[in-house]
């Protein structure tokens, strides 16, 4: 086994999920073959769509997989899924190179160019350590490392910081990482508290602290916003720890919405089960009816997950 990089566009050629599923060609079969029961991170590239001269994309690794097994596509000759579980997006998402550096050293020539050849791959193995720097990089503020960034005037959130433990240290770039280092960092991964940490963070991030289903955004006086992250799919029910499955919400809509006495329609129109709320509680909601959404449109709640919380969730 060993972690490799999967490079995802916003607008993917393939039939990509990130969540749970990436395509591929069999071209890339045996580097994807080393990385089946090892983990992997995701890599959005500068051009957005399959059209050569776009752009867009942020070039930084932006979430983390376990690839679970390899399946033939259906359809297409020569095409498979890398089917993936415990996908978690990382609360900062990482450049390729920074601070002078270049995370994956296979993509920095000796004159310190990038191997365009090297990067141009689509899946790329990578050893653990290189994996491990992305990994504190992209989860620092959960780690204890970094504070979450804020767009002004609001100040940047304090790192977590776990009670009664030592938060993780700051590395050097360059290291090995030792057998009980790599276990601590899957352990980490698949625990619920880390994730849930991760997930809340992300969540809040893309929804600039603020709730999608009334507009309001409260930052209590220790720095950190009472808007709480909710799961459009239940995580009991196969929903992953996706930005795409979540919506930043209060904590008394949270309530309505997990228990189907409110909904979102595929064009983000509010739904409200008829006859059993209150005027007191729909008037809290956006007076246009509509969710206020992330910026980026890869953030945008997937109509997958809403349609499983109309169909199984929703009880109007």
């Amino acid at each position: 086994m060993t972690k490799a990089v999967f490079t995802t566009k916003v607008s993917p050629v393939y039939d990509d999920l990130p969540e749970h599923r990436y395509h591929f060609p069999r071209s890339y079969l045996r580097q994807v073959e080393q990385a089946v029961g090892d983990w992997i991170v995701y890599y959005e590239p500068r051009r957005a769509t399959g059209d050569l001269s776009s752009t867009g994309g942020r070039q930084v690794y932006f979430a983390t997989a376990r690839v679970d097994r390899i399946i033939p596509h259906l359809v297409r000759a020569d095409h498979y899924y890398a089917e993936v579980s415990n996908f978690l997006p990382f609360t900062r998402p990482v450049p390729f190179r920074e601070g002078g550096n270049t995370y994956e050293s296979r993509l920095e020539k000796p004159d310190g160019s990038t191997n365009k050849g090297a990067f141009g791959r689509a899946v790329r193995n990578i050893p653990d350590q290189e994996y491990d720097l992305i990994w504190r990089s992209g989860f620092g503020h959960v780690i204890g490392l970094d504070p979450r960034p804020r767009p002004e005037p609001d100040v940047p959130e304090d790192p977590w910081r776990p009670a009664n433990k030592v938060t993780e240290e700051r590395v050097p770039f360059q290291f090995d990482v030792p057998e009980e280092v790599d276990r601590r960092i899957v352990e980490q991964l698949i625990s619920r508290p880390f994730r849930d940490r991760a997930f809340t963070a992300a969540v809040k991030s893309a929804y600039n602290d603020t709730c999608a289903m009334t507009g309001l955004k409260i930052i209590n006086g220790g720095g950190r916003s009472e808007v709480q992250a909710a799961h459009i799919r239940p995580v009991e029910h196969r929903g992953p720890d996706s930005v795409r499955n979540g919506i930043a919400l209060s904590g008394t809509v949270h309530w309505m919405f997990d228990r189907g006495l409110i909904s979102i329609d595929d064009d983000y129109a509010l739904l409200v089960a008829q006859d059993r709320l209150p005027n007191t509680a729909t008037r809290l909601l956006n007076r246009d009816g509509k969710l206020r959404l992330p910026n980026r449109p890869d953030l945008l709640p997937h109509p997958k997950f809403l349609e499983y919380h109309r169909r199984e969730v929703f009880k109007g």
